[in-house]
């Protein structure tokens, strides 16, 4: 096996697109994801106007959207007593005026079916990393294993990408810190009837402790229940009835079908952080997404950050291996430095969100929107710079497109 310039270690969002985009201009890259195939239960599912303008400027988002996917234009707030349209997707200036809610599986399988057809890219499934290669200090490589056994993999730059459970980031000695979440979310699915309300995309459904959060599919809806911080165990031992209960309380239109969710087992827990790390690299080594920065689930933001990361890497990436055949530091430092002020701004409201869910349930107070929503949200133009702000995220990078030109892709 040939040695790349670049490792990728994780098969995620963030690891995928940065995988495609230096083996597009060129720059040999293998990626490394400790599964046999992306086929699992991601529970986000986003893509946003920038993701699918990204790979509409790479000449994919056609065939992407010709996959089934569910168009959401709205991001709603319900209450007991009251609908809050806060954001209006329908109403951005762009050909992908809506966020396009697709299983996370069918999307990687797509990009890296692109990618394999690049003759820089290597995939490797079923590579579970177990160390570093350090020369003085200087990280020069992986070690992984796979159904061959121990394999050792040396690069000019390791990159991880490997989630907020990050492999990579334990070996590097890089600590992450977290900024505090006081919520868990419990994930399962239930079936979409033609009679649903149309207008149904992405809606929060608040009660007294806590909200139910709703993603719209072709097939299914997936359905999202809030826990306090810690509150699985009891949740389990409670069983499905509650959560039933819940559900058909707040969403009625729900009630006909929560009779199937029969056991327990057919929930997901998604422990919810919002952590960072305070460098995010060392020599030879980066890392990007939830690897680097821990991104909540609410607002969807965290695919959009990683895949940020990638454009962002992917950009000072190319123009360092071409003229330099090697990534200095300050070039990592660079990308984190680009990229680290729309991560702190994002994580500030999030942890605001967190901190008020707190607040409410100390003081016994129904969880419920700002007060001043309702009539903010009425304004004209309110909705759409809602959208924006959501849909592009904080200072967005733009690919730099003639690094990635389509000479490059050719059958591998």
């Amino acid at each position: 096996m040939s040695e790349p310039d670049v490792v990728v270690v994780g098969g995620g969002p963030g690891g995928v697109v940065l995988a495609l985009l230096l083996a597009r201009a060129g720059v040999p890259v293998t990626l490394l994801e400790s599964h046999q195939d992306f086929d699992r239960d991601f529970r986000g599912d986003s893509l946003h106007p920038y993701t699918l303008e990204l790979l509409d400027d790479l000449g994919l988002a056609d065939a992407l959207l010709r996959l089934p996917h569910h168009p959401a234009r709205y991001f709603r707030f319900h209450t007991p007593t009251t609908s809050i349209t806060t954001a209006d997707y329908g109403k951005l200036r762009t050909r992908f005026n809506y966020v396009a809610l697709m299983p996370q599986a069918r999307f990687l399988d797509f990009l890296a079916t692109e990618a394999a057809r690049l003759p820089a890219f290597t995939l490797r499934l079923g590579a579970k990393v177990t160390g570093l290669v350090e020369e003085d200090g200087v990280v020069t490589g992986v070690r992984y294993r796979d159904k061959q056994g121990e394999q050792t993999l040396s690069a000019r730059l390791v990159v991880g990408a490997d989630g907020r459970f990050s492999k990579t980031r334990k070996l590097s000695g890089l600590p992450a810190h977290s900024l505090g979440a006081s919520s868990d979310l419990l994930w399962f699915r239930l079936p979409r009837h033609p009679a649903d309300p149309p207008e149904a995309d992405v809606d929060l459904y608040f009660g007294r402790d806590q909200y139910v959060g709703l993603l719209g599919g072709t097939d299914d809806w997936q359905v999202g229940c809030t826990l306090p911080k810690g509150g699985y165990p009891a949740a389990r031992d409670a069983g499905v009835a509650p959560i039933r209960d819940f559900v058909a309380r707040r969403v009625p239109w729900l009630a006909d079908r929560v009779h199937e969710l029969r056991e327990f087992s057919q929930t997901t827990l998604l422990s919810v952080d919002i952590a960072r790390v305070d460098r995010w690299h060392r020599p030879g080594l980066l890392l990007i997404g939830d690897a680097a920065h821990v991104i909540s689930p609410v607002g969807g933001n965290g695919i959009l950050m990683a895949i940020q990361d990638a454009v962002a890497t992917a950009n000072r990436l190319v123009p360092a291996l071409r003229d330099h055949g090697t990534v200095d530091p300050a070039v990592l430092a660079a990308i984190q430095a680009e990229r680290e002020p729309a991560i702190d701004v994002v994580q500030a409201q999030q942890t605001r969100i967190e901190r008020r869910i707190a607040r409410s349930r100390e003081r016994g107070k129904p969880l419920t929107p700002p007060g001043f929503l309702r009539w903010i949200t009425a304004l004209p133009g309110v909705r759409a710079r809602a959208a924006k702000a959501n849909a592009y995220g904080p200072r967005p990078p733009r690919l730099d497109l003639p690094l990635f030109t389509a000479d490059q892709v050719t059958a591998g």
